[in-house]
């Protein structure tokens, strides 16, 4: 084995190819076919969009496991270790697995660069044809169309949302990025649109390739009724369901896909009532609109692009603090800044913006320039060179009845939840 530590396997594979990012599926597909993944010997459901993908798997598998099923799902980015990429029945990938299928798929690509994110995938799917499960749940790294998921096909896709982010390699407005989101679609398979409003080219591209595109709003949806709501599709509807533990305004929505892909699944994969009640109330997800009640309160959220700043602010609006909000933010250099600033600007009181360590990284005067510009006043910002600094300092100057937001990316989150209370 060329490595025998997870930690080697890593550093490496960060190193081997030229690209951190290289978008295509030649070089994936070719050394899938050469350890016999494909075609997949399990069921797939997809799930691209630019939010709300963690949420739609983590729903799917729970709900799937609910029932019964042998479910894998493969997630990107991790918050805190590697392994949480790669789930068999909800339980973590061990090292040894990891070690394992990177040595399969080190022995099958010869000469062939795979990029960090190409090996996860790979090692992800020849985990799952070993563990021998029924079906996957598959999160799109980016975009989709060009993204190496996109080697196995699925029987059912689900974008969730289409918005302005990864720019650089999507294009830079809607209509493109659709476009590129929706090439998860297949011939002949149905396809879940998350939310209201499709670009015209995700439309246009399933109606190209015979795929059948369900709307949200349109072709399925949902009802809130005081504690619980019903869902809809078409003429049939379930009735009494619990609103799922995940928090947030828009989890609800996420929900309605969720239970329109399994609709789409219901030959292969049925799905009681009582299947679904059960998933929703198990299901669990880190860093997303996650509350950690005290006398003064965390909330721990991923956003980083405008549309997930926006749901987040929507969110803080609708559980209004005693005291004042106060926002702990680091973010990536490539990512909307000025954006995810002015979605929040009305929302936080007091901001304490902080240095990114990692490659992509933005500094905090970025984000205090950023703050300047929405109108900030210069009293209300608190620079400082690490997230953890930043917590800190916030943590000093709270009182009881604050709350203090932690948000802006993964790495943000997770640098939080590793800091010692």
């Amino acid at each position: 084995m060329r490595f025998s530590s997870l930690d080697g396997w890593l550093s490496w594979q960060e190193t081997l190819h030229p690209n951190e990012i290289e978008l295509g599926l030649e070089r994936v597909a070719a050394v899938a076919r050469g350890l016999g993944l494909l075609p997949a010997p399990f069921l797939a459901i997809t799930v691209g969009g630019t939010n709300g993908k963690g949420s739609t798997v983590a729903m799917l598998e729970a709900i799937l496991r609910a029932a019964g099923y042998r479910v894998g799902a493969y997630v990107s980015p991790h918050l805190l270790r590697y392994n949480e990429r790669v789930r068999v029945d909800g339980t973590d990938a061990a090292d040894t697995a990891l070690c394992e299928a990177f040595e399969r798929v080190d022995q099958a690509r010869g000469a062939i660069s795979l990029t960090y994110f190409e090996f996860a995938t790979l090692a992800a799917l020849d985990i799952f044809c070993r563990r021998g499960v029924e079906v996957v749940v598959l999160e799109v790294g980016m975009g989709g169309r060009l993204d190496a998921v996109n080697i196995c096909a699925p029987d059912v896709a689900v974008v969730t949302t289409v918005d302005l982010d990864h720019a650089q390699w999507l294009g830079n407005d809607r209509e493109a990025i659709g476009f590129e989101k929706a090439g998860i679609f297949r011939a002949g398979r149905p396809a879940v649109f998350g939310s209201a409003d499709p670009p015209a080219s995700v439309s246009a591209h399933a109606a190209a390739i015979g795929a059948r595109l369900y709307r949200f709003g349109q072709d399925f949806g949902y009802v809130q009724e005081d504690d619980h709501w019903r869902w809809w599709f078409g003429q049939r509807q379930r009735h009494a369901l619990p609103l799922p533990a995940l928090r947030g305004r828009s989890q609800l929505q996420n929900a309605a896909g969720v239970l329109a892909a399994l609709e789409l699944m219901a030959e292969r994969l049925p799905v009681a009532q009582g299947q679904i009640r059960e998933g929703l109330l198990e299901v669990r997800l880190a860093g997303r609109f996650q509350v950690v009640p005290g006398a003064v309160t965390l909330i721990m959220d991923v956003a980083h692009n405008p549309e997930a700043a926006r749901e987040l602010a929507s969110n803080l609006a609708a559980m209004p603090a005693a005291g004042r909000t106060l926002g702990v933010v680091g973010m990536l250099a490539d990512k909307d800044i000025d954006s995810v600033v002015v979605a929040l600007r009305a929302r936080i009181d007091r901001w304490y913006p902080a240095d990114l360590a990692v490659a992509r990284g933005a500094s905090a005067s970025r984000l205090v320039a950023a703050l300047a510009a929405a109108g900030a006043a210069d009293e209300t910002v608190v620079p400082s060179a690490s997230v953890a600094t930043a917590l800190a300092v916030a943590q000093r100057d709270a009182v009881a009845g604050d709350r203090i937001v932690i948000f802006g990316s993964f790495h943000t989150v997770a640098a939080a939840l590793q800091r010692p209370v």
